[in-house]
């Protein structure tokens, strides 16, 4: 008898964590002189993406993102393209990063930390992500030329600074190798997308707690 009430302890445990699992979704709307942005993440869905930024290199890197991190997402932005790229791309890393933050919730029961080393041909790059509460970004992408196509490098830098901060997140970009900077950029974004697929995961032996001493992220 016992062993059946621990049973049923254990499958009232595990409804109730994945009750909280499908409530792991967020929608939210930013809106600018510059530009207009709304982003809707499932933490929790098949890595399908519905994107259209205007930006088709973004579109790109994000979709890898969304594949590799098992996270559905869609983004829709408007900008002043007319003038660059840069407001839309780091508006819709601030937009992303308000959203993973709300998707996330408490963190309870969550692995917190996340790694990923990724190649693609000669090149090859680590992310290190780190739900912590407290917004970071340490970027080492020395990218061989200045713009894929049209899109100017240093926006992935703007990307991510407005994701971490406003997801408040530590992450560490480092791309260790690569002589072609698409390859360079794609690595680093479907890093981040499993790095953080790791660290939203659930951890089965911490149901319920803060993953940190202090009791609070």
């Amino acid at each position: 008898m016992p062993a059946y009430e621990a049973l049923l302890r254990a499958m009232a445990s595990w409804r109730a964590f994945f009750d909280g699992v499908k409530m792991r979704r967020a929608e939210i709307s930013r809106n600018t002189l510059e530009t207009q942005v709304t982003v809707s993440v499932n933490l929790d869905g098949q890595g399908q993406s519905r994107l259209s930024s205007g930006i088709g290199f973004l579109d790109h890197m994000l979709d890898q993102s969304a594949r590799h991190g098992m996270i559905d997402l869609v983004v829709e932005a408007r900008g002043d393209l007319h003038i660059d790229a840069h407001h839309t791309v780091e508006d819709i890393g601030i937009t992303l990063g308000q959203a993973l933050a709300q998707a996330i919730g408490d963190k309870k029961g969550l692995t917190r930390y996340g790694h990923a080393y990724v190649p693609l041909d000669e090149a090859l790059s680590r992310v290190v992500v780190d739900l912590s509460g407290r917004p970071g970004l340490v970027f080492n992408v020395p990218f061989t030329r200045g713009v894929v196509g049209e899109f100017d490098v240093d926006l992935v830098r703007e990307f991510f600074q407005g994701l971490v901060n406003h997801a408040a997140m530590t992450v560490h970009i480092d791309n260790l190798r690569g002589g072609n900077s698409h390859h360079q950029a794609e690595t680093v974004f479907k890093a981040f997308g499993r790095a953080l697929r790791m660290a939203i995961a659930s951890d089965a032996r911490a149901t319920g707690s803060i993953p940190s001493t202090k009791g609070s992220l």
